[in-house]
């Protein structure tokens, strides 16, 4: 069963659900986490507590509102747009990233947060 979580980014509150996968429940038993933006085009990550290998379902084309794992980065990533490795509209990540989760409402409410926010992913 998914579970759901609040990422609280800058002035920006947002609720998400985390998938059922292993790097999903790796993240979820890490929470709650915090760290500092780092915002790359239309994406936010962070360095967050998880150490973990690319997945079998690992990926770099993205949905407007999906949540990853970057493995080469140990980082929480949150797409909400265009990537700087973007072919089309759609986000791009620079390297393979685990599917973790979806944001619910409006991804691009994003676009606020600036480098350096505070960022923190709770259970709701």
């Amino acid at each position: 069963m998914p579970v759901r979580i609040r990422i609280t980014a800058g002035k920006v509150i947002a609720e998400a659900e985390l998938n059922e996968s292993p790097t999903a429940k790796a993240i979820l038993n890490a929470l709650p986490i915090e760290g500092k933006a780092n915002r790359w085009g239309d994406e936010i990550f962070f360095e967050i507590p998880v150490k973990l290998e690319e997945a079998s379902d690992a990926r770099q084309e993205m949905v407007v509102g999906e949540l990853a794992y970057w493995p080469a980065g140990a980082a929480f990533c949150i797409f909400f747009g265009r990537t700087p490795v973007s072919r089309n509209e759609k986000p791009r990540a620079y390297s393979n990233v685990n599917p973790v989760g979806t944001l619910a409402g409006d991804a691009k409410v994003l676009r606020t947060v600036r480098d350096g926010e505070a960022v923190r992913i709770e259970r709701v």
